[in-house]
């Protein structure tokens, strides 16, 4: 009996001290507050809009009044050649930036971290980091002009071997290589940094213990550096599932042209185009829906084997 008081006891305390804790930190609650206010207007309440996916939507009957479809619109979306050609695109694109986005940075960082003066590689990360802060909508117009095929600087450099003008925007055999490489130019600042912190946490007597058995520095590389980043390239690899279906809307629509659909139109500017330009806004939703089911999907895998395989987790 006593235990049992003693235990009951306890506990009271421990929840006195609970609610004492939030009585002293009902501030920063409060600061919260606006943050999410704007979280549920602009994230939650247009998400009553996935109806439309099921219904054959008509603005000027709304949401209660418009007839319900069903499945219909998501089975029309995989009949259409060209959903199907979106969605191939989409997977393509993204899965080529991803491996780019992940392959490149860490090969820049590994060759950075061999620099010692410390003046000319903080001067070299600034510059390679730079890029990371222009919109697309800037470095869109700038791109248009550097490979235009009248004029274009890229071109003009290609013309002194004697090389004809490329339409590198024009040409679906050109235009998925040009958006992996100006993407991986754009964010390979910002990637770099994270390997360049993971690098500084490497235990500097290992490289010490290798240099006294003979290990040269691609050896130390092989064996040390990469061994010891393996756990943040894990995270970053599976982390980057959740973007398999975000191939880069902002990129896309301000490079592509009716001659790229082929190979350069993807989901997003699929839906922008069906959606908002046609007013098909029912199979737009439709397609909408889908994309972001399968990321979610992707998403809580990513963390799943983020997790499992390098003990990597928000809560």
């Amino acid at each position: 009996m006593q235990s049992a008081v003693d235990v009951k006891g306890q506990t009271t305390a421990v929840e006195a001290k609970r609610v004492q804790k939030r009585r002293g930190t009902w501030q920063l609650h409060v600061m919260l507050l606006p943050a999410l206010i704007i979280v549920l207007i602009f994230q939650y309440v247009p998400m009553l809009g996935l109806v439309m996916a099921f219904q054959d939507y008509e603005p000027w009957l709304g949401f209660l009044r418009s007839p319900w479809v069903g499945l219909e619109h998501f089975k029309t979306m995989f009949e259409y050649e060209d959903a199907r050609q979106v969605i191939w695109n989409t997977l393509v694109i993204s899965t080529l930036k991803i491996i780019f986005n992940l392959g490149v940075p860490l090969a820049f960082a590994l060759l950075l971290n061999e620099v010692y003066v410390m003046k000319f590689k903080r001067t070299v990360q600034t510059i390679v980091y730079l890029p990371h802060f222009l919109s697309w909508v800037i470095l869109g117009g700038i791109l248009i002009d550097m490979l235009s095929p009248e004029g274009g600087i890229v071109n003009r450099f290609l013309s002194i071997f004697g090389v004809k003008p490329i339409f590198f925007l024009g040409d679906n055999d050109w235009f998925r290589t040009v958006v992996v490489v100006t993407d991986v130019w754009k964010e390979c600042g910002f990637n770099t940094i994270v390997f360049l912190a993971a690098l500084t946490s490497i235990n500097p007597s290992l490289y010490e213990a290798a240099i006294v058995d003979g290990a040269n520095r691609w050896q130390q590389t092989i064996y040390i550096t990469l061994p010891s980043m393996l756990p943040i390239i894990i995270v970053v690899g599976t982390l980057s599932l959740g973007n398999i279906l975000n191939a880069g809307f902002d990129q896309i629509l301000n490079l592509y042209n009716p001659l790229v659909y082929k190979t350069g139109d993807i989901i997003d500017t699929y839906v922008y185009r069906v959606g908002l330009l046609n007013g098909d806004f029912s199979y737009a939703t439709a397609v909408g829906l889908f994309k972001s089911v399968i990321s979610f999907i992707l998403v809580v895998t990513g963390y799943r084997l983020a997790y499992k395989y390098a003990n990597y987790k928000i809560f």
